[in-house]
């Protein structure tokens, strides 16, 4: 019951990862739930195996459909996974509750900008080029990076508003970019776990499966909506997310 539990909860949490990023708002909730004696450590390295998957495979299919930049993406991804590893092994040093604390009010922040600035995201129109989008790319991936590591809630969004206020991106091309980056991310936090033995690799397999079905699922959608569709969709999920890290930090 607990596989089928955590399995359903992957797939929904691919579709949504796929789209703006989040996907950790579902699966983490249910994994804990499912799982209430377990470490925390065990979890999130769990977490990271399965959703690593979902990302490679929205990363592929948004790349057939979409114009990557890839002279800026792959500097960006390498800074990322190196501010990943950072920001990991910073965790190990000190408390990371005051990014909880302060974490709510910067996805209101957040949100509000968003929906102010109405046309934020709809036209993609990239504000640099050639070696001056890899370096502001670079700096994307490397901040939110070691965020990634060293916290880890609402990656993907920040991810994808950062390319759409910073790089000018659509919503659409900002969603590609950050499935991407993200991949590194993600990749970087599962060799920690995978080296401190925090996976449980017989719920990995299934999770996985699971959360590549999804992913196609959710990228399918985006592709075939547009950039107002991941507006909304990104709207939404900052809004969850602003309500369970609130939750989580103050009334719990």
């Amino acid at each position: 019951m607990e596989l089928l539990i955590v399995s359903l909860a992957s797939l929904l949490a691919g579709l949504v990862d796929s789209i703006v990023g989040g996907g950790g708002l579902i699966l983490l909730p249910a994994l804990f739930a499912a799982f209430p004696g377990a470490p925390p450590a065990t979890l999130f390295g769990t977490n990271k195996s399965a959703s690593i998957w979902g990302t490679a495979f929205a990363t592929v299919q948004y790349s057939r459909k979409v114009v990557m930049p890839w002279r800026s993406l792959l500097p960006a991804a390498g800074a990322g996974l190196l501010g990943s590893l950072w920001g990991a092994w910073l965790v190990t040093q000190v408390d990371p509750s005051l990014f909880r604390k302060a974490l709510p009010v910067l996805l209101v922040l957040l949100l509000l900008y968003t929906l102010v600035k109405k046309d934020l995201g709809r036209s993609h129109a990239p504000r640099f080029a050639g070696s001056q989008e890899a370096w502001v790319a670079a700096g994307i991936g490397l901040v939110i990076g070691f965020y990634d590591g060293f916290f880890g809630p609402g990656t993907g969004s920040f991810l994808v508003f950062a390319c759409v206020r910073w790089l000018g991106y659509d919503f659409l091309h900002a969603s590609a970019a950050a499935k991407f980056i993200n991949l590194f991310t993600n990749m970087a936090a599962l060799v920690l776990f995978t080296i401190k033995g925090h996976v449980w690799w017989h719920l990995a397999l299934a999770m996985a499966v699971a959360n590549v079905i999804g992913s196609l699922i959710g990228t399918r959608l985006a592709l075939k909506h547009g950039a107002g569709f991941v507006r909304h969709v990104f709207i939404f999920v900052v809004l969850a997310l602003i309500c369970k890290t609130a939750y989580d930090t103050w009334l719990r």
